[in-house]
């Protein structure tokens, strides 16, 4: 089957290429676009690339439009990649809460109807998208990142506490860190994979880092004022990463929320903090 890969727009950005995307997904079975700012260091040759997950109710432009990590990307010589959330579009099932169904996919592979035949994220996220990059831009897949935003911090934080060859270097922003311990996870790991908290494990950041630790180290920045610290827990990560022997920076913002005006603080932190690791692996 053809990808059925669009170029759907590209913008010249801080001497790089900003460009927006789409294919068809085999993991999805629908339609998926995703954004690549590459850096002007590509033009010589592939260069790492820091993945980026985004959270709920947002899509693949949220960040390339309101993050500004493509400055700090030209800076550093890193590709930015950012998938979609979610699958969507006729025949793709929906619920009407915005943390279920299109632009909440949890970064997993639903195995509960409605959602087990599109709701594939967690195959799309590591193994489908990363693939298509490679093939298709200057981008070294041996050198990767990983960091993400609320939902997008759980997926970042689970995906690559399990697949720790994929990615070399780990980063969250106002993550869920405890899906299985809050009822922003729950009620989504419960859909999604039916009632055995053995298997919302599988998708808890802070119990994933005591079963399987972690190679390297992780940054964590969370703002003191946001609305949704109750559900994302910070402390909680910072107690596994202490029982795990895993070194963390965890970094507490006093004043700032849950929106795109903190993550545009911090990004260009993000995009340093991985630059050091992935040139430096």
């Amino acid at each position: 089957m053809s990808d059925g890969f669009e170029i759907l727009e590209t913008h010249r950005c801080f001497g790089g290429t900003q460009g927006f995307y789409q294919h068809r997904s085999t993991a999805t079975g629908t339609p998926m676009r995703f954004s690549v700012y590459l850096p002007p260091q590509a033009e010589k040759g592939p260069v790492p690339a820091l993945y980026y997950l985004s959270g709920l109710t947002c899509t693949a432009d949220n960040v390339t439009t309101k993050g500004g990590a493509q400055r700090y990307c030209a800076e550093h010589g890193l590709a930015f990649v950012a998938p979609d959330t979610s699958p969507r579009g006729d025949g793709v099932p929906d619920d009407a809460h915005w943390g279920l169904g299109q632009g909440a996919g949890f970064y997993l592979d639903a195995t509960q109807a409605p959602w087990a035949t599109h709701f594939k994220m967690a195959t799309y996220t590591v193994d489908e998208l990363p693939a298509l990059v490679k093939a298709r831009f200057p981008i070294d897949a041996d050198r990767w990142g990983l960091t993400g935003h609320s939902m997008g911090g759980h997926g970042a934080l689970t995906l690559a506490l399990k697949h720790p060859e994929r990615f070399r270097s780990l980063s969250g922003i106002s993550a869920i860190v405890a899906a299985s311990q809050v009822e922003w996870g729950r009620g989504p790991l419960r859909a999604y994979l039916g009632d055995d908290p053995a298997a919302w494990a599988e998708h808890d950041a802070c119990a994933l880092l005591r079963a399987r630790g972690w190679h390297g180290d992780v940054l964590l920045d969370q703002g003191e004022a946001d609305g949704f610290l109750d559900g994302l827990r910070p402390e909680l990560f910072e107690a596994a990463c202490a029982e795990a022997g895993v070194p963390l920076t965890l970094r507490r913002h006093a004043g700032y929320d849950h929106s795109y005006y903190f993550v545009g603080t911090v990004i260009g932190d993000h995009v340093a903090w991985h630059a050091e690791r992935l040139y430096g692996a």
